[in-house]
């Protein structure tokens, strides 16, 4: 037992038991201040020294360094300053010159430079870290320097032992610190071969079980190696004779038959160690155990281990030593009993049993942690240590024993009651460092633990004025890091406005952060959180910005192109304007690199000249700086028709054929493997297999989808929950759609488990003032995993210490009644069925119910009464009365009646609220209607209930200015006058003083000079002379009080039905016009051309009249005429004036092809073979004969219009030879 400073505990009071579990029943205690570590608040902090790194409790060094080193670092602010004790006294290490100080810490070095030993400074050493605030300890530090001593020199006999006998040559080595490592070799330094027969025990001793001829052959050295000094030493060799009483011949030795065929008298089992038929062992938890049991006889026995009342530890046992030592690490009480361990072989059996105790050490149940509380809060420190035995608990402050501190003001504050401290109202000056000392006859613990009493103004921590983007509809944090002390209460506004958010759209976290649940557009806006404490308050602002979604809203579509082709993929976007964004391209992962096969636009990529390679996943990927969305496509690349015209096929692609002979291999507790065989593709690549399952318990029938899998894969593993009864189809998909289901699978049932899962939702809330109802949403059916579902429901009062109180019901509330009023809860859930428990949920607050707060605010007043404003104040409520969360304090108002004789007002109640704590509370009531008498009174409301009612107060607001006249009429009776008319303004907020009426010229853009224009109030309409008949004018008439002008009703002046005419004529006059008016006449011209073009090309030959006759006259006349210059001739000169063309021209018809020589539907033929004219003209049908003269000597070949393109070029390549090919030519 090692207790710090050597002092005895506390005097033991019989009842502190049953005090401290008083106590603790009725203490209420502050949640402790965490301080953030922002370096900010971290500078200014003043706080006790922490030790932050120390040399372990047992220090062994090397006596071979120049240098020991004893570490003792620790923090603080002020910084501390360094103090050391050496075997209990004040090591001044001033007075020694090898022992330093290192800078701004307390590590110690001691050198040797200069001569000196090491063993000179072995002892006890502890640290002390003071600074204004406390003293901090180390643990006691046991410096000892490494010894490796020599073995004593002895002259050893050779060692003589009968064949077949038990042999122990002993090792003994040296007490060395740390202890040496043992291990034999003979003289030539090969280590000894070790196997059943023959071993090494744990004490260094080498065990033969029986001894061999050929053991005599070698000499046995025992070594002991010593870590530290890095130094091996030697012990005299062992001289083994082996008397044999026969002869032996080392040609008839083997494995099997070490003796050769010789008779060695056979020996029963025997233990060499341990001794008796029974030992005790004691271990320290945590500590190793090992267990020997080595055994004499021949043959070799073999050794079996037991432990009585039980089964070994299978995860913790380990074998060694050829079966000779069990190893448990890490031992646990559980692990102590009896242990036996058997010796046998075919002559008999022997057992030994070993009683293993477990003691312990003192270890951590709860160790004390640093308190940080603000002025006159309450706080404790906890020290709970076990170990066996129990240790003794000692309370130490700034290193020194409560028991032997002078008692001081503050003292008062602090009650010591077993292992735990209360402190009660403390004050500034109080701040101290606790040490928390527990310790057994095995070892002792020693924690610091401080108490800093800190007041500090409200500060916030993030960065100013941040501007956070997110996306509409999703889950919104706002963050608002802040600290104080006292932690200062934080509330967040929008805008400006309103009384706190918390509520509805809006959760309010203790930290700082304001959760809106669905981001909204008009959720846009600056956030305020304001922090306030009793020493002042501290804002931080946040702006929000609620973007739209960046949407793929065309996506890529799965392809299947031949080689060679172009592929495209398209990936329409859509997203916020304000935020930029980039689409990207990736196949199987792996983006892009784009070149002249692939080019991408801003809606899609295309690959040119496709290949095999390009066979793949193309995912495209849309990024904005707040969001992104992502779509795939699969590409298949078929081959050419043109190379294997075999895969080609007319058929388009369709629905590919169900997937067949569905198999379930590999079945495990929750999976299974389903294979199936793929059908027909029908021409378009499966991309995809949708595997759906149905159950028979909860939803039979109901197929349902349970993951869908690539389109080359046709064997998966599917992960199942326990106890359902499944069986499988699966879908195929391609780029057309789906197939038609599989058949179903065989059925398989998985085996029933605890529930994995952990019952979501879970709250506390009160329905009644008495109780609290724990509510939570059950499993799912395919969560149940077993029969029998329930849950096991926890809850205790928070910070009490109480045991839980658990409750298993299958329901999914429960009521826990007798509850005193709004008190918070800690809550927790856990599902179980017939197999088992599942996880448990993490723990939640919930609070019991409320009642009626039972103070109302009193003295409700107003103060700096305007016309829309009033200020507001009262005398708050203590907040124990609101007997409930505090809402707020809620004003009830409604407006009495209008100062303005004989106006009806409605009197609806309206309220507002003010969540404030400050013992001067005051508030702003806005919005109030001018020139008005009000009524009010407030109330103190919590989540459900309302306080009875303040003292009623009543207020006139001033006169204020008018609203707008109800309306404004404006009536043109004529050019030059217009009729005004309006109405008195529904609320004149004052008493009406008349009327202004402001007009002015509009002119396009521009406004002409204001004129002005005053009324009584008792007048409503007005007739106005215009000085400009023609022109337009803007109006704006208010009403007046004698605080001003109103609100400004504005109008312009109708159209007069003259007015039209006159526009009309100045429309005439305008360019514009006049240019349209010339287009739709050509535009006429050309129409009535066009058709009289169409009319003369479709009438009939007879009836052709003035253009036949004109045609005759021209063809004769040109007969008689000589040809002009410009007349189109063949090589030779000629011109033919049959039909109107060249030579060259009527070859050519007439190499034309016999379709177009056919004749006509409707003509005769002659005897001679040529076309008969029927009744009526080939004109009719737009085409003609060979173009010959009729009797009557007209020119039937000019009406003759060939369509094919020969002739055409030949037309074009000709002059016309009449004015009617000349139109023809136009047309």
């Amino acid at each position: 037992m090692r207790p710090v400073g050597g002092r005895e505990m506390l005097g033991k009071v019989g009842h502190a038991a049953l005090m401290l579990l008083s106590l603790l029943l009725l203490w209420q205690e502050a949640a402790a201040i965490e301080v953030p570590l922002d370096p900010k608040i971290q500078q200014d902090l003043k706080q006790p020294p922490t030790i932050i790194k120390q040399s372990v409790k047992d220090y062994i060094v090397d006596p071979r360094d120049n240098i020991i080193i004893i570490e003792c670092e620790a923090k603080g602010n002020p910084v501390p300053t360094f103090s050391w004790r050496r075997n209990g006294r004040l090591f001044n290490i001033g007075k020694d010159p090898r022992v330093t100080m290192r800078k701004r810490s307390g590590t110690l070095e001691v050198g040797f430079h200069n001569g000196g030993r090491p063993e000179d400074y072995e002892g006890e050493y502890q640290c002390f870290a003071t600074n204004d605030l406390g003293v901090a300890l180390s643990n006691k530090i046991l410096l000892r320097v490494s010894k490796a001593p020599l073995w004593p020199k002895e002259v050893l006999a050779p060692v003589q032992v009968v064949e077949g006998s038990p042999l122990v040559l002993t090792c003994n080595p040296p007490p060395g610190l740390p202890p040496p490592l043992i291990f034999w070799m003979d003289s030539n330094m090969t280590p000894i071969h070790q196997d059943r027969r023959v071993s090494m025990g744990l004490n260094g001793d080498l065990y033969f079980s029986n001894v061999l001829v050929q053991d005599g052959q070698k000499d046995y050295s025992c070594n002991a190696r010593f870590n530290f000094t890095y130094t091996i030493q030697q012990k005299n060799p062992f001289n083994l004779k082996v008397q044999t009483t026969e002869p032996y011949n080392d040609t008839s030795y083997n494995a099997s038959d070490p003796f050769g065929g010789r008779k060695v008298a056979e020996t029963s089992p025997s233990f060499l160690t341990p001794e008796g038929s029974g030992s005790f062992k004691m271990v320290l938890r945590d500590e190793q155990l090992l267990l020997e049991c080595i055994a004499a006889g021949l043959p070799t026995p073999s050794i079996k281990w037991f432990k009585r009342g039980g089964d070994l530890p299978a995860q913790k046992v380990k074998f060694q030593n050829f079966n000779k030592t069990l190893k448990i690490l890490s031992v646990s009480e559980e692990d102590a009993g009896e242990y036996v361990c058997m010796a046998d072989n075919r002559l008999g059996s022997i057992r030994h049993s070993i009683n293993v105790q477990v003691k312990a050490a003192p270890y951590w149940l709860d160790k004390p942690t640093n308190l940080v509380l603000a002025p006159e809060e309450n706080g404790r420190l906890v020290c709970r240590a076990n170990g066996n035995p129990k240790p003794n608990i000692q309370w130490l402050m700034n290193g020194e024993p409560l028991n032997k501190i002078t008692e001081t003001p503050t003292s008062a504050n602090r009650e010591v009651l077993g292992d735990t401290i209360l402190f009660r109202g403390v004050q500034i000056g109080s701040s101290a460092v606790y040490q928390c000392n527990a310790s057994n006859q095995h070892g002792y613990l020693l924690a610091n633990a401080f108490v800093s009493v800190l007041d500090m103004a409200p500060r916030m921590l993030g960065p100013k004025n941040q501007l956070i983007k997110v996306v509409m509809n999703n889950r919104t944090f706002l963050n608002c890091p802040f600290f104080g002390s006292p932690l200062p209460e934080l509330r967040w506004f929008k805008n400006g406005q309103g009384s706190g958010l918390d509520g509805g759209q809006y959760r309010a976290y203790i930290n700082g952060t304001l959760e809106i649940k669905r981001a909204r557009k008009e959720d846009e806006g600056i956030y305020t959180c304001v922090a306030s404490n009793m020493l002042g308050n501290a804002e931080n602002q946040v702006q929000l910005e609620v973007k739209e979604p960046t949407r793929i809203i065309q996506a890529p579509t799965h392809q299947s192109v031949l080689r060679g082709s172009k592929a495209t993929f398209h990936c329409k976007v859509v997203s916020d304007p304000s935020l930029p964004t980039t689409v990207n391209w990736s196949k199987d992962g792996e983006r892009l690199d784009l070149g002249w096969r692939l080019k991408k636009d801003e809606e899609s990529l295309t690959i040119s000249s496709v290949s095999e390679n390009d066979e793949g996943i193309y995912t495209c990927t849309v990024k904005s700086e707040i969001d992104q969305d992502s779509a795939s496509a699969r590409l298949t690349v078929s081959e050419d028709a043109s190379h294997n015209p075999s895969v080609y096929s007319t058929l388009p692609p369709d629905r590919p054929d169900p997937p067949i002979d569905l198999d379930l291999s590999d079945p495990s507790a929750r999976s299974v493997r389903l294979t199936w065989i793929p059908g027909n593709d029908r021409r378009s690549p499966v991309t995809e297999f949708l595997v759906q399952f149905e159950e028979n318990r909860w939803e039979p029938g109901r197929w349902q989808n349970l993951s869908s899998y690539p389109g080359d894969l046709n064997s998966v593993i599917l992960q199942l929950a326990p106890n359902v009864n499944y069986q499988f189809r699966v879908i195929a998909i391609n780029s057309v759609g789906w197939s038609q289901p599989s058949q179903p699978s065989p059925r398989y049932k998985t085996t029933a488990a605890p529930p994995d899962a952990i019952p979501r939702d879970l709250r506390g809330w009160g329905s009644n003032k008495d109780n609290m109802e724990i509510t939570w949403e059950p499993l799912h059916d395919l969560e149940k995993n077993g029969p029998n579902l329930q849950y096991n429901v926890w809850w205790r009062r928070k910070d009490s210490g109480d045991d839980w109180t658990n409750v298993t019901t299958s329901e999914t509330k429960y009521v826990v009644r007798h509850t005193e009023t709004y008190v918070p809860y800690e809550i927790k859930i856990q599902a179980r069925n017939e197999l088992g428990s599942g996880p448990e949920s993490n723990i939640v607050i919930g609070y019991s119910g409320e009642d009626k707060p039972t103070d109302s605010p009193t003295e409700l007043r107003v103060s700096k009464v305007g016309s829309t404003r009033a200020n507001i104040h009262w005398k708050p409520v203590d907040l124990s009365s609101v007997q409930g969360e505090f809402k707020e304090y809620r004003l009830h108002y409604w407006r009495e009646s209008s100062l303005v004789p004989g106006l009806v007002v409605s009197k609806e109640k309206k309220t507002t609220g003010f969540y404030t704590t400050v013992p001067e509370p005051s508030g702003i009531l806005k919005d109030l209607v001018p020139y008005s008498k009000y009524k009010m009174f407030m109330v103190v409301a919590n989540s459900r209930f309302e306080s009875l009612p303040s003292n009623n107060v009543e207020f006139t607001t001033a006169e204020g200015v008018p609203d707008a006249p109800r309306f404004f009429r404006i009536n043109r009776r004529s050019l030059d006058t217009l009729y005004l008319e309006w109405g008195k303004p529904l609320e004149p907020n004052g008493i009406l003083i008349g009327y202004q009426l402001v007009y002015q010229r509009v002119n396009g853009s521009r406004l002409g000079p204001q004129q002005f224009e005053t009324f009584r109030p008792n007048m409503t309409d007005f007739i106005l002379r215009l000085p400009d008949r023609s022109a337009r004018y803007k109006f704006n008439l208010s009403a007046l009080t004698k605080v001003g002008m109103g609100e400004v009703y504005a109008e312009e002046s109708p159209l007069f039905s003259n007015e039209a005419h006159i526009d009309q004529v100045d429309i005439a006059t305008q360019g514009w016009f006049i240019g349209l008016m010339c287009a739709i006449a050509l535009i006429i011209l050309i129409l009535l051309i066009v058709c009289f073009i169409k009319r003369s090309r479709g009438g009939k030959y007879p009836s052709s009249g003035f253009l036949t006759g004109f045609t005759k006259y021209l063809v004769r006349d040109k007969k008689d005429l000589p040809l002009d210059p410009v007349d189109q001739k063949d090589q030779d000169g000629s011109f033919d004036y049959q039909n109107g063309s060249s030579v060259r021209d009527r070859n050519e018809n007439e190499n034309s092809s016999d379709e177009d020589n056919k004749p006509l539907q409707g003509s005769q033929t002659s005897l001679d073979g040529n076309v008969k004219e029927s009744d009526d003209s080939l004109v009719d049908y737009g085409e003609g004969g060979d173009g010959q003269f009729n009797e009557d000597g007209s020119f039937i070949g000019q009406y003759t219009v060939k369509k094919d393109k020969d002739e055409t070029e030949g037309n074009e390549s000709s002059e016309a030879t009449s004015p009617v090919n000349a139109i023809y030519s136009l047309a």
